[in-house]
């Protein structure tokens, strides 16, 4: 008698996925990577195509563009993130860091042209949640502008700004509230989709004027000039603050010059 051979069937290997890949990505998305700041969600971008796609997504870089500086959720402002090449990940990226060197993005316009106008998104922090935030648009194609010392004020001269901070009566106080006020300034070039972070983070100095009780506040960064390492220029941020009847700290000043290594300020003209 024949004998007949039975193969086995085949085998199936499935392969079961675990960890955070094995999450829908609609939990992803709404449920983790909503919790994460910026500089954890451009990390996670990197882990694997799959949470690179989820990352990417504009709206969610809108919204921690928006809490990390309130002052970018104008329409205007989150029209102008939305131009850049990859929207808001890309204005992200360029305002993040601490003199990060910005390089032209636009293929449309000349590096080496200045800009039309400037804006300037504003926030000062106190303990890490916002008081201020400001947008502040600058002309810079006018000869005022040109043949004047560069110089934004956020506040008019007669605007003061109110909080709900104790105004320093000392020294010592004046130290803390240094150590406890950061402030973030955005400069945007909306012509050339370009934009930096000017300020320091934290101040280098506070002064408290010794009979008036005002405290002066001032933040700074060194750039490279239009030699490039051959000149540096300062770029200065003040924010001064008084004290109102019932005792609160009002901000009175926010203003940002560029001087050079000198001490000499800098013309409109001479910035680009």
């Amino acid at each position: 008698m024949a004998c007949s051979t039975i193969e086995p069937p085949p085998t199936t290997t499935t392969v079961v996925q675990s960890g955070i890949a094995a999450l829908h990505p609609d939990i992803l998305e709404t449920h983790i990577l909503t919790r994460l700041d910026g500089p954890t969600l451009a990390s996670a971008s990197c882990a694997d195509t799959k949470l690179h796609a989820l990352s990417t997504q504009p709206d969610l870089w809108i919204t921690i563009c928006t809490s990390t500086w309130p002052s970018t959720s104008t329409p205007r402002l989150l029209h102008l993130m939305s131009s850049f090449p990859d929207g808001p990940r890309s204005f992200f990226s360029s305002s993040y860091p601490i003199l990060h060197r910005c390089t032209n993005s636009s293929t449309n316009s000349d590096p080496s042209a200045p800009p039309v106008r400037l804006i300037s998104a504003v926030d000062i922090y106190y303990n890490e949640k916002p008081i201020i935030s400001k947008v502040q648009e600058t002309e810079t194609a006018t000869e005022w502008f040109r043949c004047s010392p560069f110089r934004i004020d956020v506040l008019d001269p007669k605007d003061v700004v109110p909080t709900s901070i104790q105004h320093p009566g000392d020294d010592d106080t004046s130290r803390k509230l240094g150590e406890n006020i950061s402030l973030s300034w955005i400069v945007m070039d909306t012509t050339g989709r370009r934009a930096a972070n000017l300020s320091s983070h934290k101040a280098v100095s506070v002064e408290r004027h010794w009979l008036s009780g005002e405290v002066q506040l001032r933040f700074a960064s060194i750039l490279g000039g239009d030699k490039g390492t051959t000149e540096l220029v300062q770029c200065g941020i003040v924010v001064t603050c008084d004290g109102s009847k019932t005792g609160e700290m009002q901000v009175t000043e926010v203003s940002l010059q560029l001087e050079d290594m000198d001490g000499v300020h800098l013309m409109g003209r001479r910035v680009w």
